[in-house]
Formats: C-alpha cells, structure tokens, sequence
C-alpha cells in the first residue's frame, strides 16, 4: 500500500482501518472453465475511514473501463429488483407529473431492468451504460442507450443532444465512482431548472450494523452516509431535499436531490436520518470501533460449521454467484472443497468458476440434481427470494442457512 492514501473527497490522509480483508481479485471477474488452469490478479480489499470527512472508501487498484467496460452483472435476473424498479417508476410518475414532454435518464442503467417501465409508460428515456455488452440486452428491451462513462464531458454532450433532464435516477452506481466529484458534477449540469436527481446506495449505517463486510468489493470504492452524500452533492451546486429508508441490499437509501435554487422543500425525513446517523456516530472515529474484530468472528463460525458439515459426510452448496459472495468466499479462504458448487439464474455465469474460489457456478436445476443437504445463500438480501424458488430442497431435509451477520439456519 502506498505510505499517502488521500481521500477521494477532502484529499485528507487515509489512516484509520475500517478492516482489512486481505487479499481478493475482483468480485465479478468470472473465470471461464478453460482457463481455470491460468492465475488471477489479486488487490489488497482493505477499507478506510476518513478522519476527516468520514467517507468509508477502498483504494483504487483497477480503472472503471478494467471493470466495467464489459461487464458480468445483470439487474433483470432478480425478479424483488424487478418489482422495486417498476415501484419506483410508478412513485416518480405520480409525484413528479412525469409524462410524454418529459425526460428519464439513468445513469448506469444496465440491462434495461428500470428504463424499460418508464418506456412502457410513453415516457422519453435514456440509458447510459458503460458495459457494451450490458447496453446490448437494454436495446433489446426497447431502451434506448447511451455507451459511456458517466460525469461532466458526457453530461455536457447529452445536454448539447438534447436530453436535458426532468428526472435522473442513480441506483447502485453512487458507490462504484472513484471520481465523486466528476460524476455528481453531471448531474448538476444535465438536470433541468427543477428537475430531481434519485441516488440509491448501500447505506453505510446498516452495514456497519449488520456487519455486511461481504459489501465490500473492489467494484465499489466508496460507502456511504447520508451526511457525506449531502456534503458532496453541495459542493456541486446540488441539495439534498428528500430521503428514503428501503430494504433492499440490506438497508439502502433513496436521496432526492435537486438544483439549489429549485423549489422543492425540504422532507422531515431529512433530518431524522441525519439525526440517527449522529447518534450512531458516523461521524467520529468510535462509530467504527470493533466492526475488524467482528468481522473476524463471522469468518470463524462459518468455517467450524463448514468444516464440521465435510466431516459428516454431509454436501454443501451454495446459491448465489454475486459480488458480495465472491467477497465472502475469498475472504473466509472457502472453495470446492467446503462448498462444491454455487448454482445461479444468469445465464452468463453458469458454465463459470468464481473468482479466487474456484467454485463452478451451475444453474439452479443443476444444483437440486446435486441433493445438497444444506444450501449456503450467499446474497441474503434475497434469501427469502430464493428458499421460495428452491424449496424442493427441503424435500430431502435440505437445510437453508446465511452467514451474516452471525451463521443462521431459516
């Protein structure tokens, strides 16, 4: 690690360790089953507090065009995100008087999974997706979309095009932007007089909470606070009017943004939010105190129960091949010989080893061909999702368990 680690917000010196989690490749580089005889780059996955903004970050070990330009992630293979995506286009319509003369832009809007709702309403809509290969799958859904990077030159471009923007959605990209400042300056520029921006992230409140440490990926350099988020958006010109509290990816929240001088009033939601991150004290060094320690503790009890399932004899697999298992797995030293596969709905992993692990990823018929006894859900925000879609295991006496926060059979 380099002796100067500067704060991607403030440039302060990054010198408080959130935790280490050694040494990982990226969490979405998907080996295919004829190179499983090549190496893989591994990066430090060690997160930071600064002491001085509070901004929770990675340092940056890959560019965004290594990681995203083609991309293994596609949102359309979860029907919960389905279902939240069309909601929120419903509530944006409704309270924004969105309709033909308007215009939706998303920024980094993968495969279509949002946009095409807002299509289907008779709404003019734009995707910009760094992945080609992502914009692809979008295009043949009928959204129209943008491959770019995006931030202040492509904003720029898209406005002199005319799509300027009466509402502009960010879900789950906030977190993936080494250059903060750039991209929100996109925003500022591509947002007409009172139009609204919607950020959605991971919020950093839950994770420290809950001890979702397997959020932490290379793909994701930053974590986030509603407090830090308010600071960077004013620095741009942009206010924070509004927030919400959801359950997706284990506690995100929606934050509503707009022009300083636009007219939208400030919610009482604003303030709870921020008053209930001051009293978790995220913004001193003890509201991070312990979280290293316990994620040690997680470790621990998923390898004895691992462990102690092989030496019964007993077969273990896992559901899920997402990022956040990825980190998990590598993190925890876990692979084929704990769990002998991991069973996914995409398509464009299935036929795969993870990365680090090595674990081969099947689809989800073949992981019931297997007769596991027990069944190891990796992403479990989507744990009661997928027991549903796999309850025959349970016809065996098949067992279902997470591993965070703390080793739970459900």
């Amino acid at each position: 690690m380099s002796a100067h680690r500067p704060c991607r917000v403030c440039g302060a010196h990054l010198g408080r360790s959130l935790v280490d989690l050694g040494l990982s490749p990226l969490a979405n580089a998907y080996v295919p089953a004829d190179r499983a005889n090549r190496g893989e780059t591994f990066h430090p996955l060690h997160a930071f507090v600064c002491d001085a903004c509070f901004l929770v970050q990675l340092e940056a070990f890959e560019t965004p065009e290594a990681i995203f330009s083609d991309y293994a992630y596609f949102s359309g293979f979860s029907a919960g995100w389905l279902a939240h995506a069309e909601a929120y286009v419903a509530a944006m319509q409704a309270r924004f008087g969105l309709g033909p003369e308007s215009k939706v832009v998303e920024v980094a809007s993968n495969d279509g999974y949002l946009l095409q709702y807002v299509v289907a309403r008779g709404i003019p809509a734009l995707g910009v997706e760094p992945a080609a290969n992502v914009a692809v799958a979008a295009r043949a859904r009928g959204v129209p979309t943008e491959v770019a990077f995006f931030g202040a030159e492509t904003a720029r471009r898209l406005h002199a095009a005319g799509h300027a923007a009466d509402l502009m959605a960010a879900n789950n990209v906030l977190a993936h932007v080494p250059d903060l400042h750039d991209f929100v300056a996109g925003f500022a520029i591509l947002l007409k007089r009172e139009g609204v921006a919607t950020f959605e992230f991971p919020h950093l409140l839950r994770m420290i909470e809950q001890r979702q440490f397997d959020t932490i990926y290379h793909e994701h350099f930053s974590y986030l606070s509603l407090g830090v988020v308010i600071d960077v958006l004013r620095q741009h010109g942009l206010r924070v009017f509004d927030v919400e509290e959801w359950p997706t990816h284990g506690g995100s929240l929606r934050v509503f943004a707009c022009r300083e001088d636009a007219g939208h009033a400030p919610t009482e939601a604003l303030e709870r939010v921020v008053l209930t991150e001051r009293a978790a004290r995220l913004f001193e060094p003890a509201g991070y105190a312990g979280f290293g320690r316990a994620v040690a503790d997680i470790k621990c009890a998923a390898l004895r129960f691992l462990i102690a399932e092989r030496e019964a004899g007993r077969t273990v697999c896992a559901y899920g091949a997402a990022a956040k298992g990825n980190t998990f797995l590598n993190y925890c030293g876990i692979g084929p010989e704990l769990v002998r596969a991991v069973a996914d709905r995409s398509p464009h992993k299935q036929g795969m080893l993870l990365p680090g692990s090595r674990i081969p990823v099947v689809a989800p018929e073949a992981l019931l061909a297997l007769r596991p006894d027990c069944v190891l859900i990796l992403p479990w925000n989507l744990r009661d999702e997928i027991a549903g879609e796999m309850a025959a295991i349970r016809a065996w006496g098949g067992r279902f368990f997470t591993a965070i926060p703390h080793l739970a059979e459900f």
